[in-house]
């Protein structure tokens, strides 16, 4: 009899023995209520998939990144080289938890940049439940951890509600932060649906605090309670980390293991990587190499200086990566450590697409202002001078474009690119040695909607037809649980569209129509170019994507147009918009502490993120603080968004009402605005104002600090942070996370009282055409 069976027979027999010893009729029937049993035999479930880690990054699938914990889980199962995801996070992670094409279920774009119509808005609808949803029904233990990049933006804060947050998506417990990227050494953590602080500082090192290791100490943890409680009951366990997402960041050991390791550049990487790949029969013995997209500059063309900076960066990626492997392998020791490592299904996704391309072409030592840094120019001047500190936690960077081409070897472009395999194809390893025996490489089509359906059914769970009493949408993606016993059974997932940011492509029966691609110089990115011929792409022969052979089947070209036409209007992917500028803006989604008017805040020991903060981007606006100083004189922050790498804060600094703001981490960004003399012991208003110069995107304008109703100070801002501060949540009577200035020590709390923070916020002022 199945274990779990046998706990609740025993339960159901001990009830009816107690009641019968206390004289209750014998007619009566007691028993608990009958949890949800899985089927016997049911495999635990690890999903494992990294963040922006290209096609040849690790080791496992020819990339120069030791990855010992990914290659001992394909020496151990299947790698399979023809995986797809969707070019970006937020529809990557919707289709992965849905099996449901990424529009399908509101995720055409990432959560931060959602708009209203239907395939945008970033809300998975109760129609398309979750695998954690669906395997909890069936009786799983199921726990999510690291990135959410799921939760509407006006959904983000600590009033919920909580629906797409990790808990609301089935996961009975959540650790991990939500949005695109967080900070390795100072990130913005959730445990369930509360913030929460780090432990401890992360000073740079291995022995301090680094997000990635306390990730796999909580999984771990998890792992080990659920085993002592739970040992007959299966686990779902998905561990989603940020890495290898900018933040480049890892422990200094790590970063010194990889010193000189990529001084002979990313063209030398791509030659070296394909060898190597085709050595291990990942890719086909003549597979080309693709052409560096346009406005690559070869290594060769860089300055001494510049390669220096460039090798830098590509020495953090590689120890970020690095370094995420080994807490991986420590997840593993305990599964095996458990005895549950023979019967876990292992479904290892190394990045939700191709690495990513945003560091244009010398990459950045600050991420979040990485375009303002393009604006301000010197930025490989500015690497230079902090050369040491890149990967450290005084620092937020990416890599140049160059790296990202190189780390997609052998396939063209990168991470948004949609239409280009470098955006979309990404390795995967599938290890369940009870189950799969085995081993080598699969070459079937299968994408990241894939997943939820092969887990169902290697579970022995049928989809459900209707969860939480509404009525499911059928799934778009396929199982593959085929090919684990078939490796040259043909592909059962035959037809998928992709877009992303106007990116356009479809695949079809080993073939590839792709909207073609151009370069934006202003943006330092490739964009699509909807007004060219769309291009064909024969992959069964082109493996990497390299030869156009649209003009020799213009027949073929019009059945794919046709059929990426009907999969378009089927899953609401029109209308395409190709610039992302508009949804930047305040007052895009329903977010009312943005929107004109008056807001007032009080105190609160929440974190509040930017989708449930009042945005003072891209307007006028005034911020007035209502306190109380106490006898010895006031100090600390009032209110604050962001931190050293671009962000605000109102505070009483040496007894001084005093405001600071930076766009960047450079000390020229630095604006700060104080008032002469401390503030007198007891009640006050400290109000800052902003009156922006005019329409246009990150415009300046003139700032005054008043004290009481009387101006104490004034100062200029030359340019505005447009869209987001750096993801350090916004606080009230006190700083989280990094201290804007150097002058304070965290957490800087205010000493007296604070009645109320109120935000005053003008209208959005219109873009301009040089926007």
């Amino acid at each position: 009899m199945n274990a779990r069976i046998r706990h609740t027979a025993r339960n159901v027999l001990l009830a009816s023995t107690v009641l019968w010893a206390f004289g209750t009729p014998a007619t009566a029937e007691p028993a608990y209520p009958v949890e949800a049993v899985p089927p016997q035999g049911a495999p635990n479930v690890l999903i494992i998939m990294t963040d922006d880690v290209g096609f040849a990054a690790s080791s496992t699938f020819g990339g120069a990144i030791p990855t010992p914990n990914l290659d001992r889980l394909a020496a151990n199962g299947l790698v399979y080289n023809n995986f797809h995801t969707t070019a970006i996070c937020s529809p990557t992670r919707a289709a992965l938890l849905t099996g449901r094409n990424h529009h399908a279920v509101g995720f055409g774009t990432v959560a931060d940049l959602a708009r209203g119509e239907p395939g945008y808005n970033s809300v998975i609808p109760k129609s398309a439940g979750t695998i954690a949803q669906v395997l909890s029904a069936a009786g799983y233990d199921t726990a999510m951890f690291g990135k959410n990049h799921n939760v509407p933006t006006w959904q983000s804060g600590p009033m919920g509600p909580f629906d797409q947050w990790g808990n609301g998506l089935g996961f009975k417990y959540f650790y991990g932060f939500n949005g695109g990227w967080t900070d390795q050494f100072s990130p913005q953590l959730i445990e369930n649906d509360r913030t929460i602080e780090p432990p401890a500082s992360g000073d740079g090192t291995e022995a301090g605090y680094v997000f990635d290791r306390d990730l796999a100490d909580h999984a771990i943890d998890w792992l080990l309670t659920q085993h002592s409680q739970n040992p007959d009951r299966p686990f779902l366990a998905y561990y989603a980390p940020g890495t290898a997402h900018a933040p480049l960041q890892a422990p200094a050991e790590w970063i010194a293991r990889f010193k000189g390791k990529f001084d002979s550049g990313w063209d030398a990487y791509r030659e070296a990587a394909l060898a190597r790949q085709k050595k291990l029969g990942f890719v086909p013995s003549d597979t080309k190499l693709a052409p560096m997209p346009k406005g690559t500059r070869p290594w060769s063309a860089l300055s001494p200086d510049e390669r220096k900076v460039a090798a830098r960066y590509m020495e953090v990626y590689a120890a970020m990566l690095a370094y995420c492997d080994a807490q991986i392998g420590r997840i593993l020791d305990t599964l095996k450590r458990t005895g549950e490592l023979d019967n876990t299904m292992i479904v290892f996704i190394e990045g939700d697409n191709g690495a990513s391309g945003e560091g244009g072409a010398m990459g950045g030592v600050n991420y979040a202002t990485r375009v303002s840094a393009a604006v301000q120019g010197g930025e490989t001047a500015h690497a230079l001078t902090h050369l040491d500190e890149i990967g450290g936690p005084d620092s937020l960077p990416i890599a140049p474009v160059g790296w990202a081409s190189a780390l997609n070897t052998p396939f063209p472009y990168y991470k948004l690119v949609a239409s280009r395999l470098g955006g979309v194809r990404n390795g995967m390893v599938v290890s369940w040695p009870a189950r799969i025996g085995q081993r080598g490489v699969r070459s079937q089509f299968v994408d990241v909607n894939d997943v939820m359906p092969t887990v169902l059914e290697a579970a022995g769970v049928a989809a459900p037809k209707s969860l939480g009493g509404v009525v499911q949408q059928p799934f778009d993606g396929v199982s593959f649980a085929y090919s684990f016993t078939q490796p040259k059974a043909p592909t059962r997932h035959r037809t998928q569209y992709f877009e992303v940011f106007g990116h356009a492509g479809i695949y079809h029966d080993g073939w590839m129509l792709s909207e073609p691609v151009k370069v934006e110089p202003r943006l330092d990115a490739a964009m699509p170019d909807p007004a060219s011929p769309w291009q064909l792409y024969d992959l069964n022969h082109d493996w990497s994507q390299t030869t156009d052979v649209a003009p020799f089947h213009p027949d073929k070209v019009a059945e794919l147009k046709a059929l990426w036409e009907a999969e378009a209007t089927r899953n609401h992917v029109l209308p395409l918009q190709f610039s992302n500028l508009s949804s930047m803006l305040p007052g895009t989604r329903p977010e009312p502490l943005s929107e004109p008017g008056r807001h007032v805040l009080y105190p609160t020991r929440e974190r509040l993120p930017a989708g449930v903060f009042p945005a003072i981007n891209n307007r006028s606006w005034s911020i007035e603080a209502v306190i109380e100083v106490p006898d010895n004189g006031g100090e600390g922050m009032l209110v604050t968004q962001g931190g050293r790498f671009s962000g605000w804060g109102l505070a009483v600094l040496d007894g001084r009402p005093t405001f600071f703001y930076r766009n960047s981490d450079r000390a020229a960004a630095l604006v700060r605005v104080a008032a002469p003399q401390p503030l007198a012991p007891g009640g006050h208003a400290v109000t800052v104002s902003f009156v922006v110069d005019g329409p246009g995107f990150g415009r300046g304008g003139v700032l005054t600090l008043s004290v009481d109703g009387k101006p104490a100070a004034e100062g200029r801002l030359a340019r505005t942070v447009p869209f987001a501060f750096s993801p350090e949540e916004a606080t009230i009577g006190r700083d989280a996370g990094t201290p804007i200035v150097d002058d304070y020590r965290l957490p800087f709390a205010f000493n007296g009282r604070i009645d109320k923070i109120a935000f005053d916020l003008g209208p959005v002022q219109p873009m301009t055409k040089a926007d």
